[in-house]
């Protein structure tokens, strides 16, 4: 018998997983609000868009112009900014891609912070504290990561560039999911509106097809 010969393994390739933050919304955060007036600032901030007039980066752009897939947030400040950047290109919108809550703790009604220092010490409360007042915590939203990260992974695995329009601290457990997953940060510009930071798997080997 004629011993069949050895397969060589072939390269698999992922496109790369762009994680784009939305751009400047719709509301003011020149303000100093106490913890309920935060409770309520959120509240408007989750279901307003942005403001109209905006210029993406060229980078991101130039990513979204080449890339296989565009996705984002079911929240209208991701739908919106998508829409800027995408033209007339069609993507979809996934509720697993939208913001973790940012319940505020109870400090004193006479503490009054900006919004930014809020959403500061919200998150600081979350996850360290386990403060979520009956909304997501920590760990299902780690779970969501997990699961939105693997989805990106399966819309990249055809070889394409991934790019997705969502937030700023949800993007953040993406990446950490991802990162987890062997992928690596390979471009980052931090986390301010319009920003992006891109992830790469290395190549790996995989098995070619038995032929037939």
């Amino acid at each position: 018998m004629t011993a069949e010969p050895t397969k060589k393994p072939v390269q698999v390739s992922h496109g790369a997983i762009i994680l784009a933050r939305h751009g400047e919304p719709a509301l003011s955060r020149k303000v100093r609000l106490n913890a309920a007036e935060y409770r309520a600032f959120w509240a408007s901030y989750e279901v307003l868009g942005i403001l109209p007039g905006q210029t993406p980066p060229a980078a991101l752009l130039r990513f979204v112009e080449k890339c296989g897939t565009l996705v984002s947030s079911t929240r209208l400040r991701s739908i919106e900014s998508a829409k800027i950047l995408a033209g007339e290109r069609a993507f979809n919108q996934h509720e697993t891609l939208i913001e973790a809550p940012l319940p505020p703790p109870n400090f004193p009604g006479w503490i009054r912070l900006t919004p930014s220092m809020w959403g500061f010490w919200a998150r600081f409360w979350w996850w360290f504290f386990n403060h979520h007042e009956g909304q997501e915590n920590r760990d299902a939203a780690v779970a969501r990561a997990d699961k939105a990260a693997a989805m990106l992974i399966g819309l990249a695995a055809g070889g394409e560039d991934v790019v997705v329009l969502a937030h700023g601290f949800f993007n953040f457990m993406i990446g950490r999911s991802l990162r987890r997953m062997g992928w690596k940060l390979v471009e980052s510009e931090g986390y301010k509106y319009w920003s992006m930071r891109r992830f790469a798997q290395p190549i790996t080997l995989g098995t070619p097809p038995k032929a037939r």
